[in-house]
């Protein structure tokens, strides 16, 4: 798989992942999908274990779970982090993605999944 994340990325995520509540094997997953200006939408939970179908992917020892559609959707994709004055988020750079053209804030390629709609699961 050809999927790359920043260390801005990789250190949001062990935060999530260190601060989730799921446990010491817990892992970030991330869910992707096609829509958004940029071409993906996307979501992230913090789990104790992969869900059914997730590949768990090991990054510098960080488990990232991704459903079979998120992987095929990130390959040859680079996840970073942002924090401005605007919006913190995960931010997606697809040197695949075309811009829809109907988002004239939109940078091409680019997509975002913002923290302000963050819930805390609780465990089941």
């Amino acid at each position: 798989m050809g999927l790359t994340i920043t260390p801005n990325a990789e250190k949001f995520m062990r935060r999530m992942v260190r601060f989730g509540g799921a446990g010491p094997e817990a892992g970030f997953r991330l869910t992707v999908s096609p829509g958004g200006c940029s071409g993906l939408a996307s979501q992230f939970s913090v789990e104790a274990t992969p869900l059914a179908g997730d590949s768990v992917i090991e990054w510098n020892g960080l488990k990232v779970f991704l459903p079979e559609e998120s992987r095929v959707l990130l390959d040859g994709v680079i996840v970073d982090f942002a924090d401005t004055a605007m919006s913190s988020g995960l931010v997606f750079h697809d040197p695949r993605a075309n811009n829809c053209g109907s988002c004239s804030t939109a940078t091409p390629g680019v997509s975002t999944v913002s923290l302000t709609g963050l819930r805390h699961r609780g465990n089941s």
